[in-house]
């Protein structure tokens, strides 16, 4: 079986994905940060219904969500477009407005883009702790008895 297989790993590893796609990006602000007329970018944030859309993979697909009708008495609702949902990573990197813009046109500010990378890597150690802790649960389950 492949971990993958299991929906909050393969959720987790598409927030990892996020995550580091994301801190990616804010470097680039950062190298960009006296380049007369760069804007700074971001990417859109990462939400459940997002992830859902790559079938629990993470990031986005452009899958359905088809409700089913498990039993006759239930009522029948007919298919809709999945929430969110982007394509490649690379779509879902969006212009990012920094509270100010110098006489150049840059629009990078520093202390800002630097808010955003440690927030990013907070999130990146969560999920990181979430996969160790998930994976400590899965030894357990797997392991015999009495010992």
């Amino acid at each position: 079986m492949n971990l993958d297989d299991i929906p909050l790993f393969s959720m987790l590893k598409g927030r990892m994905g996020y995550l580091a796609e994301r801190q990616r990006v804010i470097a680039e602000n950062v190298a960009n940060a006296d380049t007369p007329g760069y804007q700074a970018r971001d990417m859109k944030p990462f939400n459940f219904h997002s992830a859902l859309s790559g079938q629990g993979g993470g990031m986005g697909g452009g899958g359905m969500l088809t409700p089913t009708q498990s039993q006759s008495g239930h009522m029948a609702l007919p298919s809709m477009p999945a929430f969110g949902g982007g394509g490649a990573m690379g779509s879902n990197v969006t212009r990012s407005a920094d509270s100010e813009t110098t006489l150049n046109g840059n629009g990078v500010v520093l202390e800002d883009q630097m808010m955003k990378m440690t927030e990013a890597r907070m999130d990146y150690d969560a999920a990181v702790g979430f996969y160790q802790k998930a994976l400590g649960l899965l030894r357990m389950a797997a392991r015999a008895p009495g010992r």
